[in-house]
């Protein structure tokens, strides 16, 4: 009787720690946004931390080898990684972009990049911006719960939504919309993998940096672990060497 007792409480024992490690388990999220985040086949979802390639990936997972924390990352699409992230206790989501409206909406680790905002047009465009005013009158290609479609139409352009930014440089060499606001890198990138080339920069604003972002639950352990994590890195030369493989 006393065994089983001893044995009952040993079980319980075990089940509670893998419960509270469970619990403090990180989940990342990110998106195909090349070459920042990307599927190592070109698939539109990646279950495992191996088949996700791209810069922020590879900053990310090297300082989380920094620490002790156990995580899993994922590749999703960007409105269902986000929300995950602001609505789940230890979740996250890279590379997001730091703004003044989402900054207490999450923990935040980084700056792991910086991303210059440049608007395109279609091969062959003749097409000339000076301002951003000068495409009062164009429909822009977008995504859901992006940073620059949200600024653009907080600003009262017109943005054509999708839930991620894949069908983007198609949909502009179609005709399907006029102008497509991406990324000065990963633009192009993005768009020679839908076999679109040529795609004309016709105005670049908004430096921005990119994080990765936290949910606001996360502990403080966490978040300074891995702002550690990413100080360790810096300081190795690591950093500048996976910022120069991508050509930054």
């Amino acid at each position: 009787m006393v065994k089983k007792v001893l044995g009952s409480a040993l079980v319980g024992l075990v089940l509670a720690g893998s419960s509270a490690q469970a619990a403090e388990r990180l989940y990342l999220y990110t998106e195909n946004f090349p070459p920042y985040n990307m599927s190592a086949s070109g698939r539109a979802f990646e279950h495992n931390a191996e088949d996700i390639d791209g810069l922020c990936t590879e900053l990310v997972t090297a300082a989380l080898k920094q620490t002790d924390l156990e995580y899993r990352i994922k590749l999703r699409n960007w409105d269902y990684g986000y929300n995950r992230a602001l609505n789940k206790p230890n979740h996250g989501i890279f590379c997001t972009t730091y703004t003044e409206e989402r900054a207490p909406q999450f923990r935040w680790v980084g700056p792991l990049t910086q991303n210059l905002w440049t608007i395109f047009a279609p091969a062959g465009s003749k097409f000339q911006m000076d301002s951003l005013d000068d495409a009062r009158n164009k429909v822009f290609g977008g995504y859901r719960n992006d940073v620059k479609s949200e600024y653009l139409i907080k600003r009262g352009y017109e943005v054509s939504a999708l839930d991620s930014d894949d069908l983007n440089p198609k949909r502009l060499e179609l005709g399907q919309i006029d102008l497509w606001l991406a990324d000065r890198l990963g633009g192009p990138y993005l768009a020679s993998q839908q076999n679109v080339e040529g795609l004309v920069p016709v105005f670049s604003f908004n430096d921005t940096e990119l994080f990765l972002a936290l949910n606001l639950d996360t502990s403080d352990e966490v978040v300074d672990s891995l702002n550690a994590g990413l100080k360790t890195i810096r300081e190795s030369g690591m950093f500048e060497a996976i910022q120069t493989k991508y050509g930054l």
